[in-house]
């Protein structure tokens, strides 16, 4: 005799859905982050918006603010020492970011289109200078200028410089031809242009943004460098920021206030530019 078995329905099993993990954006909503995010502005830059401040103070102490005045901005542009050492930083700046930007972009474009044995070993090699200390570095260029007898001065900061600086426009040309397209070139040997043709029509255009920020870093290095310059510089070779220690090292003046907002202001202006035709370079890149 058959017997009927009752079969129940199934329980729908009801899932609970997950919440998504919070984006950094969303992150940056919050409050608690957004005062961290701020203190550390402000632990940062404070130093450098009071030196500015300060260097309109009318007061030779500087401890108090007594009022505004431009004077000691026309001390320093009328300090001969200041002048001299300005000028020769940015003669030395100039020279080496022409040699720095040639040799770095020649090798950042070896480094994108060759391929050789050791090529990982010998990148390393080549951005060497951008991670030891600096320290170290110029404690090595300073040995090697005195094992051979070379007397320290203009040539040796401008050598010392070109050293440190090439690699960072290594980097920044190597990173600008990441997104080139080499059917470009291909297309330009196919309408018959010779290898130089293609070169200076249709690769160093393409090249062009990263070396003017790369250009643009490596004068930035040159001009603001202290560590290397001190070990590499001899008698009548001072530069801007050496200049400005020997100052700071009697006493903290508003006059050197002024000469380092001068140096300030200059290096951020370049900073941005370079920043500017980079982040323009990129989005042209994307667009097309």
């Amino acid at each position: 005799m058959a017997t009927d078995v009752a079969i129940a329905a199934p329980v729908p099993v009801r899932r609970v859905a997950r919440r998504p993990r919070p984006t950094p954006l969303e992150y940056g909503r919050k409050r608690w982050l957004q005062g961290v995010v701020a203190l550390n502005f402000i632990f940062l830059y404070f130093p450098i918006v009071s030196l500015i401040a300060f260097s309109f103070n009318d007061s030779k102490r500087n401890v108090t603010w007594q009022g505004f005045t431009l004077k000691y901005y026309d001390q320093a542009f009328h300090n001969s020492g200041l002048q001299e050492a300005f000028l020769r930083s940015i003669g030395i700046a100039l020279t080496s970011t022409v040699l720095s930007t040639v040799i770095g972009s020649l090798l950042g474009l070896a480094i994108y289109r060759y391929r050789f044995p050791l090529k990982g070993a010998f990148e390393g090699l080549i951005y060497l200078p951008i991670v030891i200390p600096e320290i170290c570095m110029a404690m090595a260029m300073r040995s090697y200028f005195g094992q051979f007898g070379i007397p320290l001065g203009f040539l040796t900061i401008t050598i010392s410089h070109i050293a440190f600086s090439f690699p960072f426009v290594a980097v920044v040309v190597r990173s600008r031809m990441s997104g080139f397209d080499e059917s470009l070139e291909e297309a330009s040997r196919d309408l018959g242009a010779s290898p130089a043709q293609t070169f200076f029509n249709v690769t160093l255009p393409y090249m062009t943004p990263g070396i003017i920020a790369g250009a643009l870093l490596a004068f930035t290095l040159s001009l603001d460098d202290y560590v290397i310059t001190a070990f590499t510089s001899g008698p009548g070779s001072t530069t801007f920021p050496v200049k400005i220690y020997s100052m700071v090292r009697q006493s903290v003046t508003p006059e050197v206030n002024a000469a380092s907002t001068v140096l300030i202001v200059l290096t951020l202006t370049v900073t941005v530019v370079a920043m500017w035709i980079q982040s323009r370079s990129g989005n042209k890149s994307i667009a097309s």
